[in-house]
């Protein structure tokens, strides 16, 4: 088996007009779940800069990203020749300015907003599930996003 793969990803968020958290989701390449804009750690990036990537290529997402993580998440990926890597994602916040009507990956990919508790509901991962569980009631207590916030203010 593959050694462990080290991931970062970005969790997109947004208030809505009654200041609820929203949550961008993009569907997955090769089976259409539902995931994170997620990969893998890129060289001379901090990681938290390379989940600011990953938002902009796979989901058109741009805007304030945190240098602190949210959490953590495994799953296993697989790769083109069906080997599985176990895989650690770190999760960094990011509140979303503007969408793009144009980004890299959006003919391969669908992106939706969801309530925390409903993105918790269509992932695969029970670590990342819980992870959006925790967002659902007051995502501005989590340390990283209240950090997030203060910095843009």
């Amino acid at each position: 088996m593959p050694e462990r793969g080290q991931q970062i990803a970005a969790l997109p968020m947004r208030r809505d007009a009654k200041d609820e958290v929203k949550v961008l989701m993009v569907t997955s390449r090769d089976t259409g779940r539902w995931v994170m804009p997620k990969g893998w750690q890129m060289d001379g990036k901090k990681p938290w800069r390379a989940a600011e990537i990953e938002a902009l290529e796979e989901a058109g997402a741009k805007g304030h990203i945190g240098n602190e993580r949210i959490g953590t998440y495994r799953y296993g990926k697989v790769l083109d020749d069906g080997q599985v890597v176990p895989c650690l994602v770190e999760v960094y916040p990011m509140f979303v300015d503007r969408l793009l009507r144009d980004w890299k990956e959006r003919k391969e990919r669908k992106r939706k907003w969801f309530t925390p508790k409903a993105a918790a509901q269509r992932v695969d991962e029970p670590d990342l599930a819980e992870l959006l569980q925790s967002l659902h009631k007051n995502p501005h207590k989590v340390p990283a996003i209240r950090k997030l916030i203060d910095q843009m203010a």
